[in-house]
């Protein structure tokens, strides 16, 4: 089913990942603890998986600042991994993403960009998307990247094969390509857990 966000909003996460926006915005003096933050994450992805829910590629699209970041660490008795604690992005750190939509309607493809600014310093990656609605799974890839300081371009290369890799890139498998499968999308913050099982929240840059 495709989400219905009025429906969402009133969840417990939904409230904790608003106070965590509000908090890093400089809207609220205080913040969820990470553990908090990390536990309302969890349950918005179960919510997700359960009510099957699919979030169109166009909720997506724009400019978002990353608000927190778990990692994972291997643990050999379970043999598998497990989540880090997270922790919030520093506020002298800005690490943004950035998604546009290809010019054909409906076809799940455009353009990501990476980029961290640690003033006078700017690193950009920008590369091809191919999103799959019914998995909310957005595979991507980076071809080419960009250094500024000050605000001048100092390098622009391309990153392995550059254009050739961006037409090779649709014929992909999605098993050899990094992705975000994002299990909650708002008008203010989306969340997703990534390939190597980390998760991610990001708020919509204003």
């Amino acid at each position: 089913m495709t989400a219905d966000l009025t429906s969402t909003a009133t969840s417990d996460f939904v409230t904790v990942l608003s106070q965590a926006t509000a908090a890093y915005r400089g809207q609220r003096s205080t913040r969820p603890s990470t553990e908090i933050l990390v536990n309302a994450l969890l349950q918005a992805e179960k919510a997700a998986k359960r009510q099957r829910l699919t979030y169109p590629f166009e909720s997506l699209l724009g400019k978002w600042q990353l608000c927190f970041a778990t990692g994972t660490k291997k643990v050999r008795q379970r043999g598998g991994i497990v989540l880090g604690k997270g922790l919030y992005v520093p506020k002298f750190i800005a690490i943004h993403i950035s998604f546009n939509a290809a010019l054909e309607q409906d076809s799940g493809r455009g353009e990501i960009a990476n980029q961290v600014e640690f003033s006078p310093f700017l690193l950009k990656l920008t590369g091809p998307v191919q999103y799959l609605g019914k998995k909310n799974l957005l595979a991507f890839d980076f071809n080419q990247m960009i250094l500024s300081v000050f605000g001048g371009v100092v390098s622009n290369r391309a990153i392995r094969s550059g254009k050739v890799q961006t037409e090779d890139f649709y014929n992909r498998s999605i098993a050899k390509l990094p992705f975000f499968a994002f299990f909650l999308v708002t008008e203010d913050f989306i969340a997703a857990r990534g390939r190597g099982g980390g998760l991610a929240f990001w708020i919509r840059e204003i």
